[in-house]
């Protein structure tokens, strides 16, 4: 006998590298908010936090760009979120503080990356 016949052979495979599929992120798409003569800063303001949750003072600063620029972008997100909350906002109804109001707000979907 000699003296490896006792030993343990111990080998290692290599394991199998296990990587997680890298994830595609989905393209952003901004919800651009358009210039409205017919509403009033609180209608876009009180909007703006239903339906985004944005704060009172952010959604000032929205309304202003809006007033200002001609449009703002007020969300950015996943085409089909994006597309819901602009119908969200299509549907918002008319600003009852204006008289002039004849509806919603205008408001689009436009892919980032585009010049808004």
């Amino acid at each position: 006998m000699d003296e490896f016949s006792n030993a343990v052979v111990t080998t290692t495979k290599p394991r199998p590298q296990h990587s997680e599929p890298r994830r595609k992120r989905q393209p952003r798409y901004h919800v651009v908010l358009w210039d409205s003569d017919e509403h009033s800063y609180d209608y876009v303001i009180r909007m703006l936090k239903q339906l985004f949750g944005h704060p009172e003072e952010k959604g000032f600063q929205l309304a202003d760009t809006v007033d200002t620029a001609g449009k703002a972008v007020v969300f950015t997100t996943a085409r089909e979120h994006a597309e819901f909350k602009r119908d969200q906002v299509l549907a918002f109804g008319r600003d009852k503080l204006s008289a002039d109001c004849k509806g919603s707000m205008h408001a689009t979907v436009e892919p980032v990356g585009e010049d808004n």
